[in-house]
């Protein structure tokens, strides 16, 4: 369901612009108060990378700190995080310490005259994946045809700016165009960058790059041949043994975050 289906029509604007620009956010719900409360269940707000409220509202300022800091965890690690605000008075008869998750519930210190204690549901909402696929080369196009179907958004050329923190790009020029499309990859910010071609023809490049004064260091990073090894020959095969090992890297990042 698109967000303009469950939110209200301000709420839904705000998150329609900011998927369209590929912009990470994340919303916040209320889903329980206890106690002298300005906000009540149901309340919501969307935040923005920084974790700051962007539109609606969730109370006053006591949950402020919590929620900011909650909703960047929650878009670092791709994963929704519970909080629960409560005074320091009842997280200490619970014997609970500011900051202590417990069951998947991480408290925080509600320093507010009210005490009233308020639990936020934070879900974060990322931009998806994007693979730029740079060159016109068979390989190239299979790519470009089975990326979508592995989550993947594509782009046949590099971005004018824009930051994605889960972009790759995979250069598939073969032949045409090789180090200009290498160096204009190592300008632009990704966490992953591999090269269509053998390891030979690779070598030969890495020397035209360094010749260029690109830093040998971000030439080792580039993977080459691209792909995993699982002796592809046709195009199509290929593609898939690319998409493979971008699975891996997207995969292992997420574990890393959530570690």
């Amino acid at each position: 369901m698109k967000p303009a289906g469950i939110l209200s029509p301000d709420l839904a604007d705000v998150a329609d612009r900011l998927q369209r620009q590929d912009q990470p956010f994340a919303f916040a719900t209320i889903v329980r108060t206890a106690g002298a409360t300005a906000a009540k269940p149901g309340a919501k707000a969307l935040l923005g990378a920084d974790g700051t409220i962007l539109h609606g509202w969730l109370g006053g300022g006591c949950t402020r700190g919590a929620v900011k800091k909650a909703a960047i965890a929650a878009l670092q690690s791709g994963q929704p995080q519970l909080i629960s605000v409560a005074p320091e008075e009842l997280l200490a008869q619970r014997g609970i310490q500011a900051g202590e998750e417990i069951d998947g519930t991480r408290f925080a210190r509600n320093g507010c005259p009210s005490k009233g204690t308020v639990d936020i549901f934070i879900e974060p909402c990322l931009p998806p994946p994007q693979l730029i696929v740079l060159g016109t080369s068979p390989v190239a196009q299979a790519l470009i045809r089975l990326a979508p179907q592995f989550h993947w958004s594509v782009a046949q050329s590099l971005p004018d700016g824009s930051h994605n923190n889960q972009r790759v790009i995979v250069i598939a020029t073969q032949g045409q165009g090789d180090v200009d499309a290498l160096q204009k990859s190592l300008s632009v910010p990704a966490i992953h960058i591999a090269f269509v071609g053998s390891a030979r023809k690779f070598a030969n490049l890495s020397q035209r790059l360094q010749a260029e004064g690109i830093e040998p260091a971000k030439i080792d990073a580039i993977k080459a041949p691209a792909g995993l090894d699982i002796g592809a020959v046709t195009p199509e095969e290929i593609a898939l043994s690319i998409l493979a090992d971008l699975v891996q890297v997207r995969r292992a990042r997420v574990h890393a975050a959530n570690a």
